[in-house]
């Protein structure tokens, strides 16, 4: 067996991880956000729970008509509308994630689905739920924990705005794609405390109380 040479030096290559931060989304987070969109190829803008026309519309929307979609964004911010509300991981100036977290009134779309309309957890009183609609981590950056950060930053917020509940709606099913995720995957959720109130696969409801 060889053995090193005197004074020779094994070469190391350092890895430094991004520095960012997670903080509540606001109106000066619109252009950062927009390229984040941009860059990740998600062309909704975080629209679609707020788009009230049909599919077929929707789908000529995100084609056809992006601006659109990015304008009632970025307006949504700057007015700070609900329908914008959430948690941003900045790195620098520079947007990496977005996680909408709003109350769960501003999100009738999602909660009127076929998978969840009328379920017996929604019953009773509703006040002081929040619901995590979506996630999106810029592809250049994840797993490396950024949907973490915004989850802790996200019920931290919650708390302060006095809030009873979180929910959150994620896949749980193997060998899912990133884009298939977008709600979350169910790891980061148990990770965090959330517990199962719903379970049918693969999508099952889950609720942290606060």
């Amino acid at each position: 067996m060889g053995t090193p040479l005197s004074g020779a030096r094994t070469a190391t290559t350092a890895v430094t991880e991004p520095r960012f931060e997670a903080v509540a989304a606001g109106p000066e987070h619109g252009e950062p956000l927009g390229q984040l969109f941009v860059r990740s190829e998600v062309r909704c803008h975080c629209r679609y729970f707020h788009f009230t026309g049909s599919t077929n519309a929707w789908l000529d929307r995100c084609a056809n008509h992006l601006d659109e979609n990015r304008a009632e964004m970025l307006g949504a911010l700057a007015a700070g509308s609900d329908e914008m509300s959430g948690i941003v991981a900045m790195e620098a100036d520079r947007a990496i994630g977005w996680m909408k977290v709003a109350s769960a009134d501003t999100l009738p779309k999602l909660y009127s689905q076929r998978l969840y309309r009328k379920l017996p957890c929604f019953a009773g009183d509703r006040a002081g739920t929040f619901t995590i609609g979506c996630i999106l981590v810029d592809p250049a950056r994840r797993r490396l924990r950024v949907a973490q950060s915004m989850l802790d930053r996200a019920i931290a917020t919650v708390r302060e705005r006095g809030g009873r509940a979180l929910e959150a709606f994620p896949r749980r099913a193997e060998g899912i794609s990133d884009a298939e995720a977008w709600t979350g995957p169910f790891s980061l959720y148990e990770r965090a405390g959330f517990r199962v109130v719903h379970d049918f696969a693969p999508y099952p409801v889950m609720r942290l109380a606060l």
